[in-house]
């Protein structure tokens, strides 16, 4: 992806973890925002006749992980399918960032990144509406360093009007999330290799121990279905069907908590510490493993999805989930 490269140097110059901690810590994001808004990538779904490249869902892909992958703080993701959903309706978007939400007036709800972005993308089942984060009354959820807040939006809400997608909102940002959750997870386990071959104990490093390769086995094997998982989530042109965002998120989100554990095992002490890397992104996989929909919100969605159909359950995934 020759789009990658680039993308990733710019965040490893710009979203250093010392940055992120500061941002969790209630610093700014506009530096952080303003590099994103001059790179371009924002505008990577935006069709061209807007200002956009016109890439797919899929061929931005590789950048959803990566944003995992050095913990971003701020919704750039949303951002970047809300400006398509914008520009698809014939309606301009703002400069700041952008969250998403599937909400009612009156109901309370948790918005991911909800603390830092500007504006809220809501999903009000009969059609979206773009409306500034600060008429959400945004709370913080009391989980430490979290960026999600608590929002509530009353009454009718002002701010550009878009049709509803098919599917709702929920099955983009779940794909998206799943993204992430499979960028966080790689760099999990890179960290924990790493770690385990320059840890040495009893005069040799713990990655020799026979039952720590097998931990870390099946750590690799649960990252490799997360990658593969969120591959066919975002195959697909913006919007993913049910059945791909289902598979999606319900595997990314079963496998974090699994994830997460065997890292902070081989790790010890040491990947409590609020010093150390780790906790930047295990913190968030457990955050994001519910966030959109936990595993077995999907999965319940997926098998009644499945079960409405009298076709086999090979042509049923072959038709659904790899369509």
């Amino acid at each position: 992806n020759a789009l990658l490269e680039p993308f990733e140097r710019m965040l490893e110059a710009a979203c250093t973890p010392a940055q992120v901690r500061a941002v969790e810590e209630g610093a700014s994001v506009a530096p952080l925002w303003d590099e994103l808004v001059q790179s371009g990538f924002l505008d990577a779904l935006v069709p061209e006749d807007a200002g956009g490249a016109r890439l797919s869902l899929g061929e931005v892909e590789p950048l959803l992980q990566a944003l995992g992958r050095h913990a971003v703080p701020v919704p750039v993701a949303e951002t970047m399918v809300a400006r398509r959903l914008l520009a698809a309706a014939g309606q301009a978007w703002p400069d700041g960032p952008i969250a998403f939400a599937v909400a009612r007036p009156g109901q309370a709800v948790v918005v991911p990144f909800g603390m830092v972005a500007e504006y809220v993308l809501i999903d009000l089942g009969d059609g979206l509406v773009l409306a500034r984060a600060s008429e959400g009354q945004p709370e913080p959820t009391g989980v430490r360093g979290s960026l999600d807040a608590r929002m509530r939006w009353d009454g009718v809400l002002a701010g550009p009007k878009l049709p509803a997608i098919a599917g709702g909102l929920r099955p983009v940002a779940a794909v998206l999330r799943a993204a992430m959750m499979a960028g966080a997870a790689g760099r999990l386990l890179d960290m924990t290799a790493a770690y385990a071959n320059e840890r040495v104990q009893f005069g040799k490093p713990i990655g020799r121990q026979q039952a720590l390769q097998q931990n870390l086995a099946m750590m690799a094997e649960d990252v490799v279905a997360c990658r593969l998982a969120v591959q066919l989530g975002c195959a697909g042109d913006a919007v993913p069907s049910l059945a791909a965002a289902a598979t999606a998120k319900s595997i990314a989100s079963a496998a974090a908590g699994r994830i997460a554990a065997t890292a902070h095992a081989v790790h010890g002490a040491i990947g409590i510490s609020e010093e150390y890397d780790l906790q930047l992104f295990t913190r968030r996989l457990y955050e994001w493993r519910l966030a959109d929909g936990s595993e077995s919100y999907w999965n319940r969605l997926l098998g009644q999805a499945r079960l409405a159909d009298a076709v086999g359950s090979v042509d049923w995934v072959r038709a659904q989930v790899f369509a």
